[in-house]
């Protein structure tokens, strides 16, 4: 388990993984390709695996599970492979990074409802959502300043 902030550290692989493919120059649906399989392989851990973790520690949304953080952080960089091909791959991945956690923690609506579904259902949809809402800033990111 990590002590200090694991929704960071849960957000972190997604991050690193699309700016090294970006910086490598992997076509966009490979990069694509590869943040879908993390949604999916985080979605189904966190909806398979956090009802354990909720009876085991008691808590609504034990920090223990950062599958939903490794799924939310994909989706802010779903698409962003194909509009940022002539982007610095670190930067945006950074943007994206910052710009999901700062979702995720901050909870604008519709997450802190979202969060309120049941067992691993709710602990993931706040931070599909906080992808969302990371995603549409790199677009804009991506627009106004090149990436």
């Amino acid at each position: 388990m990590l002590p200090v902030a694991p929704g960071t550290w849960g957000s972190l692989p997604p991050a690193v993984i699309f700016g090294a493919l970006l910086w490598l120059g992997v076509p966009a649906f490979v990069i694509c390709l590869v943040m879908v399989g993390l949604v999916i392989l985080g979605s189904v851990s966190c909806i398979i695996f956090a009802p354990a973790a909720i009876e085991a520690t008691g808590k609504k949304d034990p920090g223990e599970v950062v599958a939903d953080e490794l799924a939310g952080q994909a989706v802010a960089f779903l698409a962003a492979g194909f509009f940022a091909a002539e982007s610095n791959g670190v930067i945006l991945a950074m943007v994206g990074f910052l710009a999901f956690r700062f979702f995720d923690i901050l909870k604008p609506p519709p997450c802190r409802r979202l969060e309120k579904l049941p067992a691993g259902f709710g602990i993931l949809a706040d931070d599909l959502m906080a992808g969302v809402y990371a995603a549409i800033v790199l677009q804009i990111y991506v627009y106004y300043f090149g990436g």
